[in-house]
């Protein structure tokens, strides 16, 4: 049986075997518990029967006026747990908070260019891709990102959810 629970302090000691995924973003100790203490209702932990960690989703609110916006800051499956729809529910998740909690437009994430199965699953739950950030990603080689979006119940029209035709930098983004 797998729950959903929110992330705690001690978890940061029990996700490398999640974490340590070359498509997941690794972050400083103080970046997540910045996320942790300013936005706890966004990070929540896919947890086995036997306590092991299986996923976990990080995310905030942001924005101003028709900006304001869920933003998924990262989202990870551990290998031997893909593919049982965990990514799915914590997405569902993290928009229903955005959604009913912070009364957002849309809720936004950066995948990587390359990364064709999480661009596919994105798109399965409804996301297009609004945008293309330029060298988004760093590293060796540089890599673009897309910046997709879902739109919520406060944006019936889907206005935030029309792509932009050019490409941005990275120091364009809001």
């Amino acid at each position: 049986m797998t729950s959903l629970r929110e992330f705690v302090c001690d978890d940061l000691f029990k996700f490398n075997r999640v974490n340590l995924d070359p498509l997941t973003e690794t972050y400083n100790l103080s970046f997540y518990f910045t996320y942790l203490s300013r936005w706890p209702e966004y990070f929540a932990v896919a947890e086995a029967a036997n306590g092991q960690m299986m996923g976990y989703i990080m995310g905030k609110v942001e924005g101003t006026g028709e900006n304001w916006h869920g933003h998924v800051t990262a989202l990870t499956v551990a290998p031997d747990y893909r593919r049982l729809g965990l990514a799915n529910k914590m997405m569902a998740g993290l928009e229903d908070i955005s959604d009913k909690t912070y009364n957002g437009y849309f809720v936004d994430l950066f995948v990587r260019r390359s990364n064709a199965v999480a661009v596919a699953l994105y798109e399965k739950l409804g996301y297009v891709i609004y945008r293309t950030v330029l060298n988004y990603y760093s590293g060796p080689e540089e890599e673009d990102a897309f910046d997709m979006r879902k739109s919520l119940s406060r944006d019936p029209d889907k206005k935030s959810m029309v792509p932009l035709k050019n490409p941005v930098a990275s120091w364009e983004l809001e």
